[in-house]
């Protein structure tokens, strides 16, 4: 369980990495605007949200990865990285689904990876 925990907390690490181009750099290309359903005006005023919000997802990411290079040397260190960054994808991506049914696809994509690595981590660390 824990390799294939791994791989994807590392798939959930990548979704979120890209979720921080659309947000952060790409936030009012018509990519972006399509993906999170606002117009160029709507954009433009949310861009500096967008591009604090986008950084967050990117931090959430980097603790993943990070986790990733500790897991063999430091087992518990890697563990905590990446069970922190990836329950924290979780805890966001449900919070969006309860805040606003209209984002549940959004909140499908974002949360996927992240709950199937912290069940297969968590059941692997335990075993």
């Amino acid at each position: 369980m824990i390799p294939a925990g791994l791989v994807v907390a590392a798939i959930a690490a990548l979704v979120h990495c890209f979720i921080f181009y659309l947000e952060s750099i790409a936030w009012t290309s018509p990519r972006s605007r399509a993906t999170f359903g606002t117009t160029a005006e709507t954009a433009e005023v949310t861009r500096p949200l967008a591009f604090n919000q986008g950084f967050y997802n990117l931090f959430l990411a980097v603790a993943v990865f990070l986790g990733l290079a500790l897991f063999g040397p430091q087992r518990a260190v890697g563990a905590t990285l990446i069970l922190v960054g990836v329950g924290s994808m979780l805890a966001a991506a449900l919070v969006l689904a309860l805040s606003d049914r209209t984002k549940l696809r959004a909140a499908i994509v974002q949360g996927s990876a992240p709950l199937v690595a912290v069940i297969a981590l968590t059941v692997g660390l335990i075993a």
